[in-house]
């Protein structure tokens, strides 16, 4: 997804795939997106319900329907192409800083720090003596840090964020790093202070029991037996929709919630007879 030989589009798809989703689990997924609808003119012509039923158990599905319109935007520049501006990539439907710096260092060569978990993770702790960064979003002082070690040449800048990026999955893990093989122990302050456990807990996000698990279910329901390009539609009265986002021993309250919600975020439509399916399905 971040090769070479890969076009900015798919590096672009690529990344929106992998927010809060680990990328083998996203490979597959990708690799499949990219045959169906390899440049964003193809993606823009897909309906909303074979985007919903191929971004399949990825998770935050709205980010399906994010990178649809993403695509109808770039379609509709006189190129085509992804553009190459932060400023320019910032505005489009799903794009946020991360991901537009990934897109302008691993693409366009840009001199740019790629600031996702692994990498600020990794400099907090070696030169903060931190165990995690103290917030979910990079701070000025974050940046400021990540810009000064960059190289010089864009091309060193990719390989350099593509390295923190592997240090930290591999190595400098969250959970178990493995500090006695690490190259830079030594430099390290964070090993040095005898690695300080963070005075606040990460929040882990629950899935049983909550509207996400709920939510999915309904979409589950939906998207079996939807095939790509169909001319039928799988559709749910809204009785068995209700049914389907029933958790045991849930708030009573919790399926009509869900299924408000999911009609709010256009992830299914409902008719005026109570009839509900996946948007713009045949």
């Amino acid at each position: 997804m971040r090769a070479a030989h890969v076009s900015p589009w798919g590096t672009l798809v690529g990344e929106v795939m992998s927010q809060q989703t680990p990328m083998p689990r996203v490979q597959p997924f990708w690799q499949r997106w990219m045959k169906l609808w390899p440049t964003p003119r193809e993606l823009a012509a897909a309906s909303p319900a074979d985007v919903l039923v191929e971004w399949g158990t990825l998770g935050y599905p709205s980010r399906a329907l994010r990178l649809r319109e993403c695509a109808i935007v770039i379609a509709a520049r006189p190129d085509a192409q992804v553009p190459a501006t932060y400023e320019e990539l910032c505005v489009l439907p799903g794009v946020g800083p991360y991901t537009a710096s990934a897109l302008l260092s691993f693409q366009f060569h840009a001199r740019i720090a790629v600031l996702d978990t692994n990498i600020r993770r990794v400099l907090v702790r070696v030169f903060r003596a931190e165990e995690r960064p103290a917030s979910s979003a990079p701070s000025k002082t974050e940046r400021r840090l990540a810009d000064s070690l960059l190289p010089v040449d864009g091309i060193a800048c990719a390989q350099w964020n593509l390295a923190l990026m592997e240090f930290g999955a591999l190595l400098c893990r969250q959970k178990n790093p493995s500090c006695v093989s690490c190259p830079i122990v030594e430099l390290c302050a964070w090993t040095r202070a005898g690695r300080p456990v963070a005075s606040v807990k990460l929040r882990t996000q629950a899935w049983k029991g909550t509207d996400r698990q709920a939510r999915g279910r309904v979409l589950a329901v939906l998207r079996e037996g939807h095939a790509l390009g169909a001319s039928s539609r799988v559709v749910l009265t809204r009785a068995e929709a209700l049914e389907a986002a029933r958790l045991p021993q849930a708030d009573p309250r919790q399926a009509e919630r869900v299924l408000k919600a999911l009609v709010a975020d256009g992830l299914v439509v409902e008719d005026e007879g109570g009839m509900i399916c996946l948007p713009g399905a045949y």
